[in-house]
């Protein structure tokens, strides 16, 4: 992967974490125990501490970064979907933070909410544990049911499993020249826990 030190800064990576080698880590950074950095991230620590705790995930095209004295921190367990913007703020325990959404300075995710697709969380919004954000500017609409807190959480064991997968058998390869779509497919069966969108579940 990609690791660059600034001001003798350098980034520190747990070896039971997996970082996608097209992810790029630069100065101040904490990726721990468990976690998933996904390809083309970009957590830039040049200017404030960015820290992933145990278990959590930052999917691709994830950007990370905050002002000088400012953490950017994901707890363990917190789950960051495919394009999100995080930006000197705080997700908390179990939260999740979904595609493309934006968090601002200051503003504090409780404990396993939810943030939802495309949603702008506005500087400094503290959400309360066990809610639904959505909209922009986001706004807290309501509590989340069992149910959804369930699936969050299935999800982020997907991911810790995707950990252990990568470290098994992901590797450079060259691609094939023939079509080989008979071949088998990843299905529901190939995972212990289930992989589905929540709208889905919800069916």
């Amino acid at each position: 992967m990609p690791c660059y030190s600034i001001d003798g800064l350098v980034p520190v990576v747990d070896p039971s974490a997996h970082v996608h080698p097209a992810a790029v880590l630069i100065g101040d950074v904490w990726v721990g125990p468990g976690v998933y950095v996904g390809p083309c991230a970009s957590l830039r620590g040049d200017f404030g501490r960015l820290v992933l705790e145990a278990g959590s995930n930052v999917q691709d095209n994830c950007t990370l970064h905050g002002f000088p004295g400012a953490d950017t921190v994901v707890e363990q367990d917190g789950h960051i979907g495919h394009g999100a913007v995080l930006h000197g703020c705080i997700v908390r325990r179990g939260a999740l933070i979904g595609m493309n959404a934006v968090v601002m300075d200051e503003a504090e995710i409780g404990e396993h909410s939810i943030v939802a697709a495309s949603a702008f969380v506005r500087a400094g919004l503290k959400v309360p544990p066990r809610t639904l954000v959505a909209g922009v500017p986001g706004k807290v609409l309501r509590e989340l049911s069992e149910q959804e807190i369930a699936w969050k959480h299935e999800g982020t064991l997907t991911y810790q499993d995707l950990v252990r997968r990568c470290h098994a058998s992901l590797r450079e390869v060259a691609p094939l020249v023939a079509d080989d779509r008979a071949r088998r497919r990843l299905t529901e069966a190939d995972f212990a826990m289930g992989v589905k969108p929540l709208v889905a579940t919800k069916r």
